[in-house]
């Protein structure tokens, strides 16, 4: 149940002026500048997110606690440079989401999630068509999440392929692309990128993000999600070689995979 109005209203006002003490009295908060706190900011909505897909909600409370104040801070900044306030941002957000929703506050409907997506789409294609498809992408954004985001708008005015099968053709291309470009034998490691693999590679990855766009699965999720599968049965398949007195690291690679194998199977022998 939400918390009463008043009781919201009194714990965002102590947040504020909190904000402002600290911007006043603390010699560290008033060094900071919008150069030096958004890397924190950054990292903070790192912590959200973790907390957030790791289902740990008292963890959740307190990192969404550090990003509030993080939104205070900066609004805090604009205050003192007279670009506005956190009343400003609370207002735009407002009444942003509000242009963006006449299903719930106009006249038209939506039957569906999608066809909620799909019309908002539109309404920011008929803002960003009259200021270039990619106006406000942000290049600091993490690569895939920034890949994502250009190819959406991209599909936004039409440019896109027409199903999940082209966008997988383009990344069979790519990848063999990629597959005549690799050396016979793979440089040392302190030796500097050659620019044409960077290029290739980076083609594929971003046609391995356009297929997960068109399979509607989150990239960066996916990675996540795999990166974690191969963590755990890596450190399983280390566990597996200790039960038969092996050092996993000590083992020539085809026992590894053996291990590695197993634990996949569940452990089982």
């Amino acid at each position: 149940m939400p918390p009463p109005a008043d009781e919201l209203a009194r714990e965002l006002v102590d947040l504020q002026e909190l904000a402002e003490r600290l911007r006043r009295d603390c010699p560290w908060d008033r060094a900071q500048t919008a150069l030096t706190i958004v890397p924190h900011t950054v990292e903070e909505a790192y912590e959200v997110a973790d907390a957030a897909l790791a289902g740990e909600d008292e963890r959740l409370i307190d990192e969404l606690g550090d990003l509030l104040f993080q939104t205070y801070f900066l609004a805090l900044l604009l205050e003192e440079r007279g670009a506005g306030d956190l009343a400003a941002v609370a207002r735009g957000i407002r009444e942003k989401l509000v242009r963006r929703h006449p299903h719930v506050f106009g006249e038209t409907e939506a039957a569906s999630a999608g066809a909620v997506k799909r019309r908002w789409e539109e309404l920011k294609t008929e803002q960003e068509g009259r200021e270039g498809v990619f106006h406000h992408v942000p290049d600091s954004l993490p690569a895939l999440l920034l890949a994502q985001k250009v190819q959406r708008r991209a599909a936004s005015v039409g440019f896109e392929y027409t199903d999940a099968a082209g966008a997988f053709a383009d990344l069979v291309d790519e990848v063999e692309e990629l597959r005549v470009e690799l050396p016979t034998v793979d440089p040392p490691p302190e030796t500097e990128p050659s620019a044409r693999h960077a290029d290739e590679l980076g083609d594929v990855l971003f046609a391995c993000v356009n297929v997960a766009r068109r399979l509607n699965v989150d990239p960066e999720l996916a990675l996540r999600g795999a990166t974690a599968r191969f963590r755990h049965r890596v450190e399983e398949a280390e566990q597996l070689a200790a039960a038969d007195g092996l050092l996993f690291a000590e083992l020539p690679l085809a026992e590894q995979d053996r291990f590695f194998d197993l634990a996949k199977d569940g452990g089982g022998r």
